[in-house]
């Protein structure tokens, strides 16, 4: 019998995990000692703050980040193919939703490892959901272009893609850039094309507006450095 490999959500900020987790998770991390993880030292405060009774001492962590060779992953679901349960656990969010864990998840349905995702906070969803924007019909494109040119091209080509086909186009920032890109968005779009940004979600300084480029062109407000989502839809 091989093991389960448990999908773990955490939060988007610094509140409390269970403020935004379900108690299924706590339970689950409660029985899991090997984790498949972005950032170690953050993971271990994360299990901590959850389940403060459990040993650090116990605990066995692979790194999965850009630095992790593609190679060693495999090895990482080792102890599933043993019989051992081990949970995947992201720096933010939902395992395998714009996050690196989709590789672990890819080689264990090749090895026929259950995957059990477990309820969680997604920025992607979240924001769709109080966007106000064609939730049926919607696209994550991750990020931008850094280069002027072509970020101006892919600007308009999400906007050229979302009338044509009636599709929300959902897209990210490195957060010290979110008021550089809402500015271009709101000098290429079209002046009725609606944007919404989605910003802190589930923190106490949570904020998501959606209106018009033209609107978002003469506000005030900032986003520096604030974990943000961004929505477009031309009608």
């Amino acid at each position: 019998m091989t093991g389960k490999l448990y999908l773990i959500p955490t939060g988007l900020g610094d509140n409390a995990p269970l403020e935004v987790l379900p108690i299924s998770v706590k339970k689950v991390i409660e029985n899991i000692d090997t984790y498949i993880v972005e950032n170690e030292k953050a993971a271990r405060k994360f299990i901590k703050t959850v389940s403060s009774g459990k040993s650090q001492a116990s605990l066995n962590l692979f790194s999965l980040n850009k630095f992790t060779d593609p190679l060693e992953i495999p090895s990482f679901l080792e102890e599933c193919l043993a019989g051992n349960t081990i949970g995947l656990l992201s720096d933010a969010g939902c395992p395998g939703v714009a996050d690196p864990g989709a590789e672990v998840v890819k080689i264990a349905h090749k090895q026929n490892i259950q995957v059990i995702p477990l309820v969680g906070p997604s920025s992607i969803l979240l924001a769709m959901m109080s966007s106000g924007m064609n939730g049926q019909n919607f696209a994550f494109n991750g990020y931008l272009p850094i280069d002027k040119s072509e970020r101006k091209a892919k600007i308009k080509q999400l906007e050229r893609r979302s009338f044509e086909e009636h599709q929300s186009q959902l897209f990210i920032e490195t957060p010290y850039r979110n008021n550089s890109i809402l500015e271009d968005l709101s000098n290429i779009l079209s002046p009725d094309t609606q944007i919404c940004v989605a910003c802190d979600l589930t923190l106490p300084s949570e904020y998501i507006k959606t209106q018009s480029a033209k609107e978002w062109k003469h506000s005030k407000l900032d986003f520096h450095k604030r974990p943000a989502i961004f929505i477009i839809q031309k009608d």
